[in-house]
């Protein structure tokens, strides 16, 4: 005990770095981006400071950019010119996130790790994740998986590394891997938003995919905030149905549940460090309420140290630069 024992002894000089737990690198990171099919110039995502929907002749070259800073990776969401019902420029080898991800593993190859968003609202007219019947307004679950299959699919051909379905429907993931291996894409693995709450951190992407709804909520498929035995659940259930790598979202109100199932499972686990969380820290800095680096990193390394293997974030690029 003290004064035998000073835990200040090591907290100074190059021995604080060498007794360090955690540490923080690019290969951690994924990069979000938003393809605008109606766009001819790059527009800033209003309540995301220097966040971007890009037109597709623009992908390239920022995908360039990202792997320039050594980012390993990028998780594409598409904005298309048509929406309708059952979100049909989702699954067409035509559509923006197909043409998108040809683009770039055309020119970049193994260089950059493309992962796919799969989901439906951004191309639903009412910006539900699934079909609706709407004399009830209930989101259909089972009538949605075979468009979820259908999605994926046309992802792996398109040249996707790895397919992300983030539309919390049951049974997606047994779906998902069985439509990609029927089309010889059994090496194309699942990361699946295992652990996806019912958050209110989720208002600026929004804006930046555009995938607000126009009636209800998405309580009814995505997670009470006021849950973790369910989020282990749902993380067992998508494992057993073939998830490669499990992810919880949104990352920061949610580490309790990121430690737990990191714990638990031992499976390659990501977090969502979601817009919301992005926005406030962009925000505060702003007004000179704190410094963003540093709030950035300490954020970013608090969900490394819950045990995030990754971390998909909006301030990829900012850390990358950092780290250098």
């Amino acid at each position: 005990m003290f004064p035998q024992l000073r835990m200040r002894r090591l907290r100074s000089g190059k021995i604080r770095d060498m007794v360090r737990e955690t540490s923080l690198s690019v290969n951690d990171l994924i990069y979000p981006m938003f393809v605008d099919e109606t766009l001819d110039t790059a527009r800033e995502v209003p309540s995301m400071q220097g966040v971007y929907r890009l037109p597709l002749d623009r992908v390239v070259d920022e995908a360039k950019d990202v792997a320039d800073l050594g980012i390993p990776g990028v998780i594409l969401f598409g904005i298309p010119a048509q929406k309708d019902e059952v979100g049909s420029s989702a699954s067409g080898d035509d559509d923006i996130v197909q043409r998108a991800t040809r683009a770039i593993k055309e020119e970049l190859g193994k260089d950059m790790m493309v992962i796919t968003d799969v989901c439906m609202c951004e191309f639903t007219s009412h910006g539900h994740c699934g079909i609706v019947d709407h004399t009830s307004e209930e989101v259909l679950n089972d009538a949605t998986l075979p468009h979820l299959g259908k999605i994926a699919t046309s992802h792996a051909r398109a040249g996707a590394d790895m397919v992300a379905p983030s539309g919390m429907m049951d049974g997606m993931i047994g779906t998902i891997r069985s439509a990609l291996d029927r089309e010889k894409f059994e090496n194309v693995p699942i990361m699946s938003y295992a652990a996806k709450y019912s958050s209110a951190f989720y208002g600026p992407f929004r804006d930046a995919a555009d995938s607000g709804y126009s009636f209800g909520d998405r309580s009814t498929y995505q997670m009470d905030p006021a849950n973790s035995d369910e989020a282990i659940r749902e993380v067992e259930l998508d494992i057993m149905e073939g998830a490669d790598i499990i992810m919880v979202k949104p990352a920061l109100p949610y580490l309790d549940i990121l430690y737990r199932i990191k714990h638990e499972f031992g499976m390659p686990t990501a977090a969502y460090n979601v817009s919301g969380e992005y926005s406030m820290i962009k925000a505060a800095a702003q007004q000179g309420w704190l410094d963003e680096d540093k709030v950035m990193y300490e954020s970013l390394m608090s969900i490394k140290r819950a045990g995030a293997d990754m971390i998909l974030t909006y301030f990829a690029k900012d850390l990358a630069r950092m780290l250098k």
